[in-house]
């Protein structure tokens, strides 16, 4: 990803976290598809993104990039700390905005309808595919499409792209809220 007039590691950082937060909406949308027979608008943001993915994808970057070679480790961890991660995310969703997003109710072993072992499984499976072969596979096509763009412009975009999720979380949390 490097260029003669390099973007930050922040920047670089933000690049990943918008790619999977629109992987991630795009399969919840697929999902829903598959699942209900129809679109269903997914995610907290009215923009094609599910922050939780971005988030998660940058914990997984960020914390468990070293874990190629301990599958298990991994697997339980992510299992583990995505599921904490799950229903504290869905916990202050519902709290601040009293919509739930996504309900386990139904599921076997849920806590709450927040999480549910099912999904704590998925979220373990995904953190080994997303390490092993997801992410370095993003990483590749990343640099290769950077590197031909200047630093400058890419700096410019990422910046914009930045200020746009900010803006959309704004009008979006206003519009849950019912301020206006």
């Amino acid at each position: 990803m490097e260029n003669k007039k390099s973007i930050t590691k922040f920047q670089k950082i933000a690049i990943y976290y918008i790619i999977y937060a629109f992987i991630g909406w795009v399969a919840e949308e697929i999902y829903c598809v598959i699942s209900t027979h129809e679109f269903v608008k997914r995610g907290f943001l009215f923009g094609p993104i599910c922050p939780i993915y971005g988030y998660g994808a940058l914990i997984l970057i960020l914390c468990f990039k070293d874990y190629t070679k301990k599958p298990v480790k991994l697997f339980f961890l992510s299992a583990i700390i995505f599921s904490v991660f799950e229903y504290i995310t869905d916990f202050f969703l519902q709290a601040l905005f009293g919509i739930k997003w996504w309900d386990y109710t139904g599921y076997f072993l849920n806590l709450n309808g927040r999480i549910t072992l099912s999904f704590s499984l998925v979220w373990g499976f995904g953190s080994l595919i997303f390490i092993k072969f997801l992410h370095p596979f993003i990483t590749k096509i990343t640099g290769k499409v950077l590197v031909k763009i200047p630093g400058k412009i890419q700096s410019i975009f990422v910046n914009i792209a930045i200020v746009l999720i900010i803006i959309d979380t704004l009008t979006s949390s206003i519009a849950y809220l019912g301020i206006f």
